[in-house]
């Protein structure tokens, strides 16, 4: 079991367990010592923090949320961030990009958990996206997850979230084992959000979605952030899963995790 001493941004920079090495089966270890924080992991706790740094006065959630992003970015180099994004990252002007890719889509979970309000949701997710992946497609992939996380927790079962993201950002007709043999890598929303979505409306727990996510193939650290996001909020995280998970967070990391919990999943 890796220790939070063992944990740096080295061990960040080295080949993630599955995202350039696809194992397109569900039967692997879920936690080894080669499990590191991503980059999907570093700038969801960034949007947490933002998102808490406003106390409730979302006014200010964009401004924070390039704050925070810089920040956390800065101290977590190595987490295996796109290239425009690592240059947004160091930028003292950082501007949008016009971005479609499925980053805007990886740390919105926040923001499904903020909301009070489906439309809460949605504009939380608008305000912490646009500062980077302003491109519809960028926009439409986080305003899915964040809603799709706001219903999955306040009572909607399956059935009704997909029918929802199909009625409003998606459709799609593929099960994953009818695209697992030919699925390549894709970083774009519209090319990884509705395959994230298929992980967990075909899982019946939380585990089962991220083996079905990594089982894919392709962006699977990002498909897994996304489908995990909602399945989290759908069937809960087993306490089990949560201790082993804990190691691998450093003291920051734990601490802003704590913080938001508390504050949002009381």
């Amino acid at each position: 079991e890796m220790r939070e001493s063992d944990w740096s941004s080295d061990v960040c920079s080295s080949d993630l367990r599955f995202e350039f090495n696809n194992y397109r089966h569900k039967d692997f270890s879920l936690f080894t010592n080669y499990c590191t924080p991503t980059d999907d992991s570093v700038m969801t706790l960034a949007v947490a923090e933002a998102i808490l740094n406003c106390k409730g006065d979302y006014s200010k959630l964009a401004g924070q949320a390039v704050a925070c992003m810089q920040k956390w970015g800065r101290e977590y180099p190595g987490a295996g961030y796109g290239g425009n994004f690592r240059h947004w990252l160091v930028n003292p002007k950082p501007q949008p990009y016009n971005s479609f890719g499925n980053g805007s889509a990886m740390r919105v979970s926040p923001c499904g958990w903020a909301a009070q309000s489906l439309e809460e949701a949605i504009r939380l997710a608008d305000l912490v996206t646009a500062v980077t992946h302003n491109h519809p497609e960028g926009m439409k992939g986080a305003e899915a997850t964040a809603a799709a996380i706001y219903l999955a927790r306040t009572g909607s079962d399956q059935q009704e979230i997909r029918q929802y993201l199909e009625k409003n950002y998606y459709r799609w007709d593929f099960t994953l084992d009818a695209i697992r043999d030919t699925y390549e890598f894709d970083e774009s929303c519209q090319g990884s959000v509705p395959q994230a979505f298929e992980a967990f409306f075909e899982a019946k727990s939380l585990e089962e979605t991220i083996r079905n996510a990594v089982s894919l193939g392709g962006d699977c650290d990002t498909t897994g952030a996304i489908a995990g996001g909602v399945a989290g909020a759908y069937f809960g995280v087993p306490e089990e899963l949560r201790r082993q998970v804990w190691p691998f967070l450093d003291h920051k990391m734990r601490a802003t995790l704590e913080a938001f919990e508390a504050k949002f999943e009381a």
